[in-house]
């Protein structure tokens, strides 16, 4: 299959840095339960749902970012702006995510903002996972790798975002 250059980036970075990973071709996913039903072995809370947010923040202006979560949580604005200073934020629309990424669709963005120039922050709910998994790129290709890898690699700011209720 051909895929989108971004997961052939990303299976050279994780054998470059030696992180241990493996890869699944699967029917196109969109959403975490989609995946989570395609992604045998894993649960939808190992499962790195990518979102890529505007914020403001008053020391650097307007700029976006990664917001990094379990595939069964959801995202507290709130909490987000109050933790990370932010002034304001919204979620990037999808010609956003397409420019930012070089044409990957929503749905396929990996957790790795730093593969395209962007401040990652994720929640110690997914860091806590052995291992995560997340579409690579594509929505028909997962990897799955360490969640100390991730760590190491991306050195995301980290904190406790996801709604509680």
């Amino acid at each position: 299959m051909m895929y989108h250059p971004v997961t052939k980036q990303i299976t050279e970075l994780l054998t470059r840095t030696g992180c241990w990973f493996e890869t699944f071709e699967h029917e196109s996913v969109r959403t975490s339960e989609e995946a989570a039903r395609v992604r045998t072995g894993y649960t939808i809370d190992q499962g790195a749902k990518a979102l890529i947010v505007r914020v403001k923040h008053p020391e650097h202006g307007k700029q976006f970012v990664m917001f990094v979560l379990p595939g069964s949580a959801r995202f507290d604005s709130a909490k987000v702006k109050t933790l990370f200073g932010f002034s304001d934020l919204r979620f990037a629309t999808e010609a956003e995510v397409a420019e930012i990424t070089g044409g990957v669709l929503p749905g396929g963005v990996p957790p790795l903002g730093t593969l395209f120039g962007i401040p990652v922050y994720a929640d110690t709910t997914l860091l806590r996972n052995e291992r995560i998994i997340f579409n690579a790129g594509d929505r028909q290709f997962s990897v799955a790798m360490r969640g100390v890898d991730y760590t190491r690699l991306v050195q995301p700011q980290v904190g406790s975002f996801i709604a509680t209720s």
